[in-house]
């Protein structure tokens, strides 16, 4: 334990003198007449000798009642502190910004094997289990499709992260086109100010670019000038897949041939230092995000550090219920006439 005001405990050095000065003190006291002077002859009982009642003995202990109220009040205004060690965890850190892919061929079936989610629905599923298995880097979020834009800034709050990422669906951004290369410029636009050692970009696309003013590989430059790696990965199967529509009232399939850029994501991520994935189906796609995580992982190196917690209530309080006590006794059972 500590004392944060060590200097408030000399007031404790008042606390001899004031016991002295009960032991020893005298006070002066006006006289008093009495009528009848046979109680007083009564309390000297035998031989002259005072017999003394138990309530004026215990009267006397109320004065040291008051010395130790003193005393916790003094202990209690040092500030007491008991010291906790803790393991500190001190990281340079990596931030992230996740590209997702919201065009309308995000809606083809072609990835979960049980035929029932689209390819929106798996990303949004293994995104989430990348975002939970980070601890200590700043990750944000990007949708785009004909433009781009930021559904959440960097960020260790995960929690907000995921309620973004459920809120994601196709018709937020207008899916007719898609454009990678205004969607890569805006991802490394986030990392103004970074501090951060490790910068990354995970694009995911299934398609090619047909929008924006920015090339793709312009863009790519750019992230390699401000030292971003770019991970690319080319979403969907090969040959046919399909799109659930209702059509008069029943679910039907609609054929969609598979339309991917690969050799502008594969340049991508390799101007950058970066690599080029290919996710054909929901375990492929967990396994890449598996490798990333383990690529870019934080060096975390752990020191320990003090917290104190503080111990005021612990004489405070008890001095504050011995006060109560004590005005009580005085003012009632130990009162004492002037």
């Amino acid at each position: 334990m500590r004392f944060a005001y060590p200097l408030y405990l000399l007031l404790l050095l008042i606390l001899p003198v004031l016991w002295w000065r009960m032991r020893h003190g005298r006070t002066a006291s006006g006289p008093m007449i009495y009528s009848d002077v046979r109680r007083i002859k009564e309390a000297f009982g035998v031989a002259g000798r005072p017999v003394e009642p138990f309530s004026h003995r215990i009267r006397r202990w109320l004065y040291s009642v008051r010395l130790l109220i003193l005393a916790l009040l003094i202990l209690a205004l040092a500030r007491p502190q008991a010291e906790i060690v803790l393991q500190d965890v001190k990281t340079e850190g990596v931030d992230i910004v996740l590209a997702i892919d919201v065009s309308g061929s995000m809606e083809i079936i072609d990835l979960d094997a049980k035929g029932n989610r689209t390819r929106l629905e798996v990303t949004k599923e293994v995104v989430r289990d990348f975002i939970e298995g980070r601890t200590t880097d700043r990750i944000g979020m990007l949708v785009y499709a004909a433009q781009a834009y930021t559904q959440c800034p960097l960020t260790v709050d995960y929690g907000i992260l995921k309620n973004f990422l459920d809120q994601v669906h196709i018709n937020m951004v207008d899916p007719n086109r898609t454009a990678i290369g205004m969607a890569l410029a805006n991802c490394v636009n986030r990392f103004r100010g970074s501090e951060a050692k490790s910068k990354v970009i995970i694009l995911l696309s299934d398609g090619e670019n047909n929008a924006g003013e920015i090339d793709p590989i312009t863009a790519a430059e750019l992230a390699k000038a401000v030292g971003v790696k770019v991970y690319t990965i080319g979403i969907g199967g090969y040959g046919t897949g399909y799109i659930r529509r209702e059509v008069m009232g029943e679910i039907t399939h609609i054929p969609q041939q598979v339309s991917m850029d690969e050799e502008v994501l594969r340049r991508i991520a390799e101007t950058t230092g970066g690599k080029y994935y290919r996710a054909t189906d929901r375990a492929s796609f967990q396994k890449i995000f598996q490798e990333i995580d383990s690529l870019e992982k934080t060096t975390v190196q752990s020191r320990g550090h003090r917290r104190f917690e503080e111990l005021f209530l612990y004489f405070a309080v008890p001095a504050l219920i011995l006060l109560i006590i004590e005005i009580v006794l005085t003012n009632t059972r130990f009162r004492k006439l002037p």
